[in-house]
């Protein structure tokens, strides 16, 4: 499934995986949220209710672009690096164009909504 996350004037655009944990997260959309800054390559907000991981790897290593959920704080996490294996974290999807919008200081508001068809 294709997304787009709005900020402010720019479009990144996303396409999610064929999971669980991905398309319970595309139950919630559209969506609003506040994207802070973590741990320099990390843009994270709080999701208003907790993702199914069912059939989820217990672990992930994150590249540069990926929508992830991390389980243990229930919020969602777009890596703008790379980084190492985290226990509890689950790729939803990757950023296909746009990166660079979500790659200014936070916190700032994002609108995420299906693309459309």
């Amino acid at each position: 499934m294709k997304i787009h996350l709005h900020v402010d004037a720019q479009v990144a655009s996303a396409t999610l995986d064929d999971t669980a944990a991905a398309r319970d997260f595309a139950a919630l959309l559209p969506l609003t949220l506040t994207l802070k800054d973590y741990a320099v390559i990390e843009r994270i907000a709080d999701l208003p209710r907790k993702l199914s991981v069912t059939g989820a790897p217990t672990a992930h290593a994150p590249q540069a672009g990926e929508l992830t959920y991390y389980a243990p704080w229930g919020n969602l996490a777009i890596f703008l690096d790379s980084n190492v294996r985290a226990q509890g974290l689950v790729r939803l999807g990757r950023v296909d164009t746009g990166l660079a919008a979500l790659k200014r200081p936070g916190p700032f508001r994002v609108r995420i909504e299906r693309a459309p068809d």
